[in-house]
């Protein structure tokens, strides 16, 4: 069967591997000029179903109040008159209940457990280089009465089967030297054994060029631009090439779903929030970052590529615009200088906005809706280069009529 993926992010690539397992002619289509460009581009690369909290908790509705006033809050709400941003708004709001945020945490870690578990397969069948370390992510704090509130949170995912090591300060210190110079500061910390980091755009780049040299059609620099359907059918998308036709679809086009969606009558409640990113060169610095962390009171993650040093911060519901300035990366910016002085060349920044396709429950929809050769692979929110690899196996296996080793209802429920 030939199947178009629509969209080269992590989520279309990794969904195009899975699919071409099963004997399938893949045809990838990607606006940018190469593949995993842009938010798989500026993320943190961190593989964490230690932090699969969702972000639509009891917690989140006074948040976004206060970022209306004040500009140091993590999630930021930045109001528009676009109308799909209040409706989203609203199905946002409905998810923060407890019992809601409680269950989709609980599918949320869930799928990036599962998809963990996939990378790995992938890894140990395709050698792939993407600057993996995997020696686990820290989370650490300031202040003791922070610590230990981060401990009962943390416990929920014990519960649900992460492993957690809680380490005193000198247990933070001996696992990440790095940190030195803050010693003082530093309370203790959560240490997730089995999370990891790796260069997202590398591993997307790595397994399109596997794909490509194996038989599937890449095409780059190639937007999407409609979808032409005929009763329950998919007959052919329109790109900026031309007409692209296949047996069937699978739009993994992340904030770009939101809109063609619409189109044909399948709104998807699918939103950008924005994130910043800072890349870091190391250069001769001594004592850069060995293992990935976040500073969980300032609420900045830091993640180790290879002779980079990458951190990022800030939520912002703000629209499709990614235009940033240098004093948006000011906060994060001096964070990193605190806690690895001689860890980077601080003064060589290289700085990115992008967008996270965010769904009211954080979790990404996997599936059919009206139209039979229409499936959807796209809305991964913040996490979407942990989920991805579960995804697209849960993808797979649907549409060859497999069973799931996720209900794709508790997934797609929003």
């Amino acid at each position: 069967m030939k199947i178009a993926v629509l969209g080269g992010g992590v989520v279309g690539v990794t969904a195009a591997y899975e699919l071409s397992k099963d004997g399938h002619d893949i045809v990838l289509v990607e606006k940018n000029d190469a593949v995993g460009t842009e938010t798989s581009w500026g993320n943190a690369g961190m593989v964490a179903p230690g932090h699969s909290f969702t972000w639509s908790s009891p917690a989140a509705p006074m948040i976004l109040l206060k970022s209306l006033v004040m500009a140091n809050q993590s999630l930021r709400f930045r109001p528009s008159l676009d109308p799909n941003l209040w409706r989203w708004s609203l199905k946002f709001l409905g998810q923060c209940t407890k019992s809601r945020s409680d269950l989709n945490t609980q599918a949320k870690f869930r799928l990036a457990s599962y998809s963990q578990g996939i990378l790995h397969e992938t890894l140990a069948t395709l050698d792939i280089a993407y600057d993996r370390i995997d020696r686990g992510i820290l989370y650490f704090y300031r202040s003791p009465a922070r610590l230990e509130a981060g401990i009962a949170h943390m416990r929920i995912m014990e519960r649900l089967g992460q492993r957690i090591e809680v380490l005193d300060r000198a247990g933070v210190l001996a696992l990440e030297p790095a940190l030195a110079a803050v010693g003082e500061k530093i309370a203790g910390g959560i240490y997730c054994p089995t999370d990891e980091t790796g260069s997202c755009t590398r591993f997307t780049a790595a397994l399109a060029d596997h794909l490509e040299r194996n038989g599937a059609e890449i095409r780059t620099g190639e937007t999407v631009l409609s979808i032409e359907t005929a009763g329950s059918e998919i007959t052919s998308v329109t790109t900026s090439a031309g007409r692209l036709t296949a047996d069937l679809y699978v739009m993994a086009l992340g904030n770009g779903s939101a809109a063609l969606s619409r189109s044909i009558g399948e709104p998807l409640p699918i939103y950008p929030v924005k994130g910043y990113s800072l890349t870091l060169p190391i250069g001769d610095n001594p004592h850069p970052p060995t293992i990935g962390s976040v500073d969980e009171e300032n609420l900045v993650a830091i993640s180790r590529f290879g002779d980079a040093v990458r951190v990022t911060a800030t939520a912002e519901i703000a629209g499709y615009n990614t235009g940033h300035r240098p004093e948006d990366f000011a906060f994060m910016a001096n964070v990193a200088r605190e806690l690895y002085p001689q860890g980077a060349d601080h003064d060589r920044p290289h700085m990115w906005a992008g967008l996270r396709p965010m769904t009211p429950t954080n979790l990404p929809f996997i599936g059919r809706r009206r139209h039979v050769n229409l499936w959807y692979d796209t809305g991964h929110g913040h996490i979407g280069w942990t989920m991805s690899h579960g995804s697209a196996r849960l993808l797979a296996d649907a549409i060859a009529g497999r069973p799931t080793a996720l209900d794709l209802t508790t997934i797609n429920d929003s």
